[in-house]
């Protein structure tokens, strides 16, 4: 197995600040929290609280009790989702400055577009895996939308996530080969939550397939995704850090008003899959 150091800015993740923008901003854009907003108080206790009737359930009850949970929110324009990830992905010890998720690269917010070196939306649930595309809902969803390297979002492609292959330009310690994709180590985790997280949301309702994951690769345009056996692995293999965990909540106080569940609670992985 390849390990490689976690990235060095991890360490001040924690003492990020955000800066809000007024909530006449265009869509996409973040609200001023009112100053007693129930958003701000989203910990501890109150995490509980919104997965209340989730409790105690397991298997497929958890799920379905989950989907129910996470399936109230706002919605985000996929031009909106630009002005998103410069707050959701904002490099903690650069505010100008987002991370790209397989790269690992600090880059400026302003460099988003569609140059050879500029930062798109990569999506990490393939948006062919359901045909999709970026249609208000899945195609917009920020829990799995996040922002890479132009070149390397196309190398990455539709590819299912599995591992081995060849190294990836511009992206250390990812590698890929004809019909699969192994991201770095310190966001394997991240990108089975994310792909999770779209598995229990998206069920088949809002007018969208039902996606699922399953255990091989060459999905096509399958609603499917995997390898699960391998996305298990990379949820213990890399638990939720600092970074993902205010991304979160920052999803959650800002934007969609709903939470990844598996980076709150990853040991639900094991209980549903």
């Amino acid at each position: 197995m390849k390990i490689s150091p976690r990235a060095p800015w991890i360490a001040g993740l924690a003492v990020a600040t955000l800066t809000l923008i007024p909530a006449t901003a265009s869509a996409g854009s973040p609200r001023t929290a009112a100053p007693h907003a129930d958003a701000a108080a989203t910990t501890g206790a109150s995490v509980d609280a919104y997965y209340a009737a989730a409790e105690g359930k397991t298997g497929a009850a958890l799920k379905t009790a989950l989907h129910d949970i996470i399936k109230t929110q706002s919605k985000v324009t996929y031009e909106g989702v630009w002005n998103a990830l410069k707050v959701t992905d904002q490099d903690p010890a650069n505010p100008n400055n987002v991370i790209l998720v397989y790269s690992g690269r600090s880059q400026s917010k302003s460099t988003n577009g569609g140059g050879v070196n500029d930062w798109n939306r990569e999506h990490v649930w393939a948006k062919s895996h359901g045909d999709f595309g970026t249609a208000t809902g899945p195609g917009t969803d920020l829990h799995h939308l996040r922002p890479e390297d132009v070149t390397v979002n196309s190398t990455r492609g539709n590819k299912d996530f599995d591992m081995g292959g060849s190294p990836v330009a511009e992206a250390p310690g990812s590698f890929t080969d004809s019909n699969s994709f192994e991201p770095r180590d310190a966001v394997k985790g991240d990108v089975a939550r994310m792909l999770l997280y779209m598995a229990v949301r998206y069920d088949g309702g809002d007018g969208f397939a039902n996606l699922e994951v399953n255990d091989k690769v060459d999905n096509g345009s399958a609603p499917a995704i995997g390898r699960i056996s391998v996305l298990k692995q990379w949820n213990q293999q890399d638990p939720p850090d600092a970074f993902e965990q205010r991304r979160n909540q920052v999803i959650f106080d800002q934007f969609q008003h709903n939470r990844n569940p598996f980076v709150d609670h990853p040991e639900w992985v094991n209980s549903i899959w």
